[in-house]
């Protein structure tokens, strides 16, 4: 990289750029920067040629490039992503990527002043203001650049940030850190012994300083000349390996990530991409079998474990750890782009990914909301289930449960007749939405059908339902299970029939809107029916559906999950006061309705409209610790260190503001209301804390509520008699 020296001339302030570099040492420069150029543009060019290699994504992901370009842009710059839970992180990222970026707008200002601008006019731009601005704008952001790095290298080697290592690190991290705080560092130095050599430059405040203490030291001008040259091809040198390695290494991200942000799907993880109806289709029996997507995710990883130490699966003992997965598909191109023999990607008890770790991912998206690189790591994860599937390495549980829904379309492998028996004990009807034409259609979903304390949550749905006077029905012996937890586990062709029959069903209704009970079942109504072309699988006799085409592409059905329907009745039809109870509780964020879906407020009002006093656990909202149930959690029994849904209710009682006096664990779905109620006992928390639905909640404040207002009709006086 060119350095600097001041001087005047002309009466304009500028520098000369070569002081001390002779001109057979500038033809030498000239040489190896085109060559160093050369070997980067081939390697990064063989690097893109690769991905084209992966199989086509399932959307164009190329769509309205400009659009995507500028808010990637946004999105690198700003290092919004950065300081998600880590202030320091964004900080230390902020200061590196914006003080690389301002040195390199220098370097080619610089190159355009020299090798351009003045072979073409004989004049130079670089002189007067232009040059002071240059000079004091570059040894600002220099600075924050060379403080960024000094950051990094604390934080990983001075006190080892756990999440900064692992199983992958190797010499590429260690070169990307050190190299770039050696060059930023040995562009000061330079600048130092250019302002000792040709006199004190005022702007120029980094440097001069460095010159200040060289000139402590005992240099004078004459040592700073001799210096100056073995210094400024130190610099250089180590620039051009920079620059030569930046396709082959870890700088590589560089390009990479940017393309990741570039690329990315707004609704990965909470949509999935479907299988092809071909049954010879594979989906990782071979690394070319990952869409090009898929590989570029493995690239853009820079490996700094953001992932991992959020995945609610590593954290309680499981063998899962998100960076690993992507970067041992990583590391497995590589071997098999380099000539060695292909083994299996995913098998039980060996394998590039053991089943096991597979089987560990709950499914919460954890990962993919903390990467700032926009890695969609679910999607990987999925074709991997997929392929475990395809190959039968599924453990028993599964195999039970996939067995109750294709015989009995739930997963309890319970009598369909008996799905709507929970309305029995109601002192009302639930409309049968077959019948009757209906505003909500309410899908209930399995476990509050089934599941007998879920049951209470599905009838105290069906009291405000009641109250409100909603016009609601269901579709009880016609209804099947949604499949959103099957498809995560990668039975990819059950959840295309559980899906069709369920369109088929919804057909045959007149209704306005579809509610859910279950932010799984809202999830996957909403964001994957729609993206589902069930013609394609028309032909196959295992699906016994007559949808053809799509169902709700264009987005005609509203789908609610029940706190959002029910929020919007609080003031009118409920006409809850926000002082009937006087709890002490605290709120857990479904993954599905937060994460995967962005509403975290339409549960908290309804608990506030409760009169409850809403405390939150520190992990809420997007940061929400999954209970444990998804992704098949629900139906296995892992061994683990301690469950998520123990350390959550651990987190309720002793991290929370109130702490011990938090009295209720408030759900809004059925899979936490399950693993919380184990939890609770696992763990010892049965006699400190409940554990309640917000539809509970709400139902028992409607009482209280009905109680007060007969008590003050009873107490109003008669009315007078009238006047004769």
């Amino acid at each position: 990289m060119p350095s600097a020296l001041p001087l005047q001339a002309g009466g304009d302030v500028a520098r000369e750029t070569y002081w001390q570099i002779g001109p057979v040492q500038k033809v030498v420069f000239y040489f190896l920067a085109t060559l160093t150029i050369l070997v980067a543009a081939v390697g990064i060019y063989g690097r893109f040629a690769r991905y084209a290699e992966g199989t086509e994504d399932w959307f164009d992901r190329l769509d309205d490039l400009p659009s995507r370009i500028a808010s990637a842009a946004k999105v690198i710059a700003s290092n919004e992503k950065q300081f998600n839970r880590d202030l320091v992180g964004g900080l230390m990222h902020a200061f590196i990527l914006w003080g690389f970026l301002t040195l390199l707008i220098a370097t080619t200002i610089l190159f355009i002043d020299l090798d351009i601008y003045r072979v073409a006019t004989g004049e130079s731009f670089w002189v007067g203001d232009f040059y002071l601005s240059y000079q004091l704008v570059t040894d600002a952001l220099g600075l924050l650049f060379v403080v960024g790095l000094g950051v990094a290298l604390w934080r990983r080697y001075a006190v080892r940030k756990d999440r900064l290592w692992g199983k992958h690190t190797n010499w590429e991290d260690a070169f990307l850190v050190w190299s770039l705080f050696l060059l930023g560092l040995g562009g000061f130095l330079l600048e130092g012994l250019r302002i000792l050599g040709q006199g004190a430059e005022s702007v120029s405040f980094v440097g001069t300083a460095v010159a200040v203490g060289f000139a402590a030291a005992g240099m004078d001008a004459s040592m700073a000349a001799a210096v100056y040259p073995i210094a400024w091809w130190s610099h250089s040198l180590l620039a051009f390996v920079f620059i030569a390695a930046i396709p082959y290494a870890k700088p590589f991200h560089m390009f990479s990530s940017f393309a990741n942000v570039v690329t990315r799907d707004e609704k990965a993880g909470a949509r999935l991409p479907g299988v092809p109806s071909d049954l010879d289709a594979t989906n990782a029996e071979s690394i070319d079998d990952f869409s090009w997507k898929e590989l570029l995710d493995q690239d853009a990883c820079t490996k700094c474990g953001r992932c991992s130490s959020v995945c609610p699966a590593k954290a309680s003992g499981r063998n899962l750890d998100p960076r690993d997965v992507i970067l041992d598909l990583k590391e497995y191109r590589r071997s098999v782009d380099a000539g060695e023999e292909p083994t299996d990607i995913i098998a039980d008890g060996g394998g590039v990914i053991d089943t096991e770790t597979m089987e560990s991912c709950m499914a919460c998206m954890a990962c993919m909301d903390a990467c700032p690189v926009e890695i969609e790591h679910l999607k990987s994860f999925t074709r991997l289930n997929r392929q475990a599937v395809d190959q039968g390495d599924v453990r028993p549980e599964l195999q039970d449960m996939f067995q109750n829904v294709m015989q009995k379309g739930n997963t309890f492998g319970d009598s369909p007749g008996a799905r709507g028996d929970w309305t029995d004990d109601l002192d009302f009807e639930v409309a049968d939405a077959r019948e009757e034409a209906v505003e909500y259609l309410w899908y209930v979903g399995d476990y509050p059908s089934y599941d007998e304390r879920n049951k209470q949550v599905a009838r105290s749905l069906a009291k405000i339902f009641e109250h409100a006077d909603v016009s609601v029905g269901i579709l009880y012996e016609d209804e099947v299970y949604d499949g959103n937890d099957i498809r995560r586990i990668g039975e990819e062709f059950l959840f295309v029939e559980q899906a069709g029959t369920l369109v088929d069903s919804f057909r045959e209704c007149d209704y306005e809107k579809i509610v859910c009970t279950d932010p799984h079942s809202y999830n996957t109504f909403k964001n994957e029916y729609p993206e589902v072309d069930f013609e394609e699988f028309a032909d196959d006799p295992m699906m016994e559906f007559a949808v053809d085409g799509y169902w709700n592409r264009d987005g005609d059905v509203d789908v609610y999950h029940w706190t959002q329907a029910v929020e919007e009745l609080v003031d009118d039809a409920l006409g809850l006061s926000g002082e009937e109870l006087d709890y002490t509780v605290t709120y857990h964020d479904p993954c599905h309705l937060g994460r995967f879906n962005d509403e975290y407020e339409a549960p908290r009002e309804l608990v506030r409209a409760t009169g409850c006093e809403l405390h939150e656990m520190p992990r809420n909202r997007a940061n929400s610790y999954c209970c444990g149930g998804g992704g098949g959690g629900l139906w296995l029994d892992n061994d683990q260190d301690e469950k998520p849904s123990e350390e959550r209710l651990r987190e309720a009682l002793e991290d929370t503001d109130a702490g011990a006096a938090v009295e209720k664990f408030v759900v809004a779905c059925p899979m936490c209301m399950t693993m919380y109620e184990d939890g609770r006992k696992t763990g010892g928390y049965e006699e400190d804390i409940e554990i309640v639905d917000v539809a509970e909640l709400v139902v028992e404040a409607l009482a209280v509520d009905g109680a007060r207002v007969a008590a003050t009709d009873a107490d109003a006086p008669d009315a007078a008699p009238a006047d004769d």
